[in-house]
Order: C-alpha cells, then sequence, then structure tokens
C-alpha cells in the first residue's frame, strides 16, 4: 500500500478549485452507475444503438455481482481515507469496501460497450470513462489497484457480453 499512498499523496498536490468542482461533478455521474443506466435506457430507445445499451445493462449488472457483492465483500479493503483521515475530504466518505472501484467497473463496461459497437462515441465515454477512474483517485476515496482492476473488470465484461451475445449466439 505504500507505494499507493505516494501516489494518492501525490495527485493531492494537484488540487485547485475548479479541477476540485469538475472531480466532483464527473465522480456524481457515475454514482451507482445512474449516469451510465440513463444513456443505456436512452441508447434502448432507438434501434441504431439498442445492441449498445442492452450491452451497457448486462455487462453493469454482472459486475456489480462480481465487484460489489463478491470481491469487495470477499476482500475487505478499506479506503485510503479510512485509512489516512488527515486528507481533507471534498466529498462524504463512501460506504462499503474500497476493491474494486465502483464507480471505475461501471464506467468502462458501459464505456467498453458503447466503444464496441460505436467507436467515435465509444472513444468519448472511454474518455469519461477515465476521468470518472481518476476522480476516485483525486477525492482520495480508491486506492490506484481498486482503479486499475476495475478498469479491468469492467473492460473484460463487456468484451465478454459483446461477444456471448452478438459473435457466437446470434442472440438478438
Amino acid at each position: 500500500m505504500g507505494f499507493e499512498f505516494e501516489i494518492l499523496y501525490m495527485i493531492q498536490k494537484m488540487h485547485h478549485p475548479i479541477l476540485d468542482s469538475i472531480m466532483i461533478a464527473v465522480t456524481k455521474f457515475g454514482n451507482g452507475g445512474r449516469g451510465w443506466i440513463a444513456v443505456a435506457i436512452l441508447l434502448l430507445l432507438f434501434k441504431k444503438t439498442r445492441k449498445s445499451g442492452l450491452c451497457m445493462l448486462l455487462s453493469m449488472g454482472i459486475c456489480a455481482l462480481i465487484g460489489e457483492v463478491w470481491l469487495k465483500n470477499l476482500i475487505e479493503r478499506l479506503r485510503p481515507c479510512q485509512v489516512d483521515a488527515g486528507v481533507r475530504m471534498l466529498i462524504s466518505t463512501p460506504g462499503g469496501y474500497s476493491f474494486p472501484s465502483g464507480h471505475t467497473t461501471n464506467s468502462f463496461a458501459a464505456a467498453t460497450s458503447i466503444f464496441l459497437n460505436h467507436k467515435k462515441a465509444g472513444i468519448a465515454a472511454l474518455v469519461l470513462a477515465m476521468m470518472i477512474g481518476f476522480s476516485r483517485l483525486y477525492l482520495f476515496v480508491h486506492f490506484p489497484t481498486d482503479v486499475l482492476c476495475g478498469l479491468i473488470l469492467g473492460v473484460t465484461v463487456a468484451i465478454f457480453i459483446k461477444d456471448m451475445l452478438y459473435n457466437r449466439k446470434k442472440l438478438c
């Protein structure tokens, strides 16, 4: 954990009121996956984007089961702000455990689902996912490995779902 705190403390030196506001807003989009769920529902409304919406919802659901229900409760890792309470918090300390980052997992599951079906929109979604992951470090609520593993989990599940639904079984 030592090297992870070094990274987090380095990021803490970046704080600026404008960046603080941006990071808070970006992380709020990812709260509970609600922003991504809204995007998925919107995509489900149109035939051209229906695949993306379905893949997003399925990927995020599976990621929630793996990350939130299974991994977090198995690993029980404290958050950085629980280990070092001396860092000034810009948001309320989240409940639950730290590993993996649910915000990051959901964001990369959703963004990868979009990217696999619509490259241009997917690039914008991946940039937003990266910003959300970084915001969790900036706001001192996740360790770098929480975010990295959330990224890997989200991308992997999204690729698996896309492959399962559209490349092998032709279910939809």
